[in-house]
């Protein structure tokens, strides 16, 4: 229970006001250049691949490789992809603008009482410009929420990472909880049981294949512990059973990037051979994804899909993230729900699984 704070005149005349007392959320995804150009791109993809959870390789020899070559050709090449997808009627990504909305969304689910924020690990808004913005609030319990579906160091690791070592320095460190890897929890699987149902039935063809692409890692994570290959795995396999399709269920992994061996088998291989055995219609859904990216929008809906039917296939489709749909919305507000239980009284209750 919360002492209850003196009346004003009870303070001595020269005490500060220091703002205390609420509540925030504050969720978190992966990030965005600030715009479709190399310019924009180099500090974002130098700030991303300098990160040493997303690339294990000896500092040394990583830092040469890349600002010598990495860093000289290929933000010309994802600032081309980029432009793509861009959100023109924004002028933004489509990641940041999907984030933002889950937070609007969510914020008018849990009331005045709970700030909602968002920030992103790499790019703006920054985690610590955020974090900050809600302690002079007078937020000190914080509850942080990777939208990460499945574990990995890449992912949820860093993003932990960096909101701990942001407080670390603060006289008054907040209260903190994280929000847990929900690869299995029953709000989830009902939610892209939900949508992908619904995509699927929209469809003017029937698949043979429900392909499910989660974003690939580097072998030796899985043999140093990560258990992202694990959970997403499960999410397949229940995913695929909730909707009566395990039969007909491939899971790929997508996004491979260096010489390394990644997570197999990748998506787009995968595709191309499916084509070549005969299979002429496919759906891909990215259970790995709380809202479409970069990754999933040009990678999967754009490059993926040329391939496959480059391939002899006759019909694609791509089935968009849950996002701020309102199963993807019922989904985060029960999550955040039962994660902020204890510190504040919700009206309401959880949303239905």
């Amino acid at each position: 229970m919360q002492t209850p704070e003196p009346a004003p005149d009870q303070r001595p005349a020269d005490h500060p006001s220091v703002p205390h007392g609420r509540v925030a959320v504050l969720l978190i995804n992966l990030g965005s250049p600030d715009a479709p150009t190399p310019a924009a791109v180099r500090p974002y993809l130098r700030q991303f691949l300098s990160d040493p959870r997303v690339v294990e390789l000896p500092r040394l020899v990583w830092g040469f490789l890349l600002n010598g070559f990495v860093l000289q050709t290929r933000p010309a090449q994802t600032a081309e992809a980029y432009a793509t997808i861009w959100d023109r009627a924004e002028n933004d990504s489509p990641l940041r603008v999907i984030t933002r909305a889950q937070a609007e969304a969510l914020a008018a689910r849990l009331g005045p009482n709970i700030l909602v924020d968002f920030a992103m690990r790499y790019g703006k808004p920054a985690i610590p410009e955020r974090l900050r913005a809600l302690r002079a609030a007078g937020c000190d319990r914080i509850l942080v929420a990777p939208l990460y579906p499945q574990y990995a160091s890449a992912t949820t690791g860093t993003a932990l990472e960096e909101v701990f070592r942001t407080v670390a320095s603060d006289r008054w460190i907040p209260s903190l909880r994280t929000l847990p890897p929900y690869f299995d929890h029953p709000a989830y699987i009902a939610a892209l049981a939900h949508q992908v149902r619904a995509q699927l039935a929209e469809l003017p063809f029937t698949p043979e294949r429900l392909v499910m692409s989660f974003h690939g890692m580097p072998v030796s994570t899985l043999m140093k512990g990560d258990p992202y290959h694990c959970q997403c795995r499960k999410t397949a396999r229940l995913l695929g059973q909730a909707l009566g399709l395990a039969d007909r269920v491939e899971v790929t992994f997508q996004s491979r990037f260096g010489p390394a061996e990644w997570l197999q088998p990748y998506t787009e291989p995968r595709l191309l051979a499916l084509a070549q055995a005969g299979v002429r219609r496919v759906a891909v859904t990215c259970p790995g994804f709380s809202a479409d990216c970069l990754e999933t929008l040009e990678e999967i809906a754009i490059e993926a899909r040329d391939s496959f039917l480059a391939a002899g296939g006759t019909d694609y489709a791509y089935l968009p993230c849950l996002n701020a749909s309102p199963a993807g919305i019922d989904m985060l507000d029960s999550l955040i729900r039962q994660e902020l239980s204890g510190w504040t009284a919700l009206e309401g209750g959880p949303a239905p699984l």
